[in-house]
């Protein structure tokens, strides 16, 4: 049980304060980068030596078509266009990390409250200047204060409980999988199941999650734009 809170983290001093980095975390996360991008390029380079679709080619253009059109039934072919990259990148960011802690030795980076709250953070911003540039500064504001501006201060708590709700249903879905992985791995001594069950936390689970996160991401902003 002492490996799940093991931290290897560098302190940085600046002045009178100190700051955190969890390397592991942030190896994990570049690896993620690194694979997205190798991902990407792999994919695009088949696509400009040959007509016919290669497996990579098919399978990112099935994940990006559904995203989408998954984004275009909620916003509109017009943001559609605009968010979509960004959504299809969310979700294919959060799909690996929670996929790679499949792998040995590697571990999710969505396991770090950090790296939920950083992406629920970022769909938090995104949609609310997705908002202003929709309806105007004016509009916008005036939202916070229907139906009666007493209600501002509840409006207001509730945009900011989105980023907590978003973020730490994510963070305790993957971290919940690996307690109950490393609670069973203590009492099985490995055998059968907890690869059983670090295959279904990891894939099924972890799509799952992915997939959630990406869908409330799209229902914020288009909330927030219409």
């Amino acid at each position: 049980m002492g490996e799940l809170g093991r931290i290897h983290q560098i302190l940085v001093h600046l002045g009178d304060y100190t700051m955190t980095f969890n390397m592991k975390v942030m190896i994990m996360t570049w690896i993620v980068f690194g694979f997205l991008i190798f991902f990407g390029y792999m994919t695009a380079r088949k696509s400009r030596r040959s007509l016919q679709p290669g497996t990579l080619q098919v399978v990112g253009e099935l994940l990006v078509s559904n995203l989408y059109s998954l984004t275009e039934d909620a916003m509109g072919t017009e943001l559609a266009k605009k968010y979509s990259p960004m959504i299809s990148a969310l979700f294919l960011f959060l799909l690996t990390s929670n996929w790679i802690g499949i792998i040995p030795i590697f571990e999710e980076p969505t396991k770090d409250l950090n790296t939920t709250l950083s992406m629920g953070t970022m769909v938090f911003v995104v949609s609310h200047y997705a908002g202003i540039k929709a309806k105007g500064l004016k509009a916008y504001l005036r939202a916070y204060v229907e139906p009666i501006f007493f209600m501002a201060p509840l409006n207001i708590v509730g945009e900011l409980a989105k980023v907590v709700s978003i973020s730490f249903r994510l963070f305790g879905n993957i971290m919940g999988g690996s307690i109950i992985i490393l609670v069973i791995t203590y009492l099985c001594y490995s055998l059968i199941l907890p690869p059983f069950l670090n295959a279904f936390f990891g894939l099924f689970t972890g799509t799952i999650q992915a997939f959630v996160f990406t869908m409330l991401s799209i229902v914020y902003i288009s909330v927030m734009v219409n």
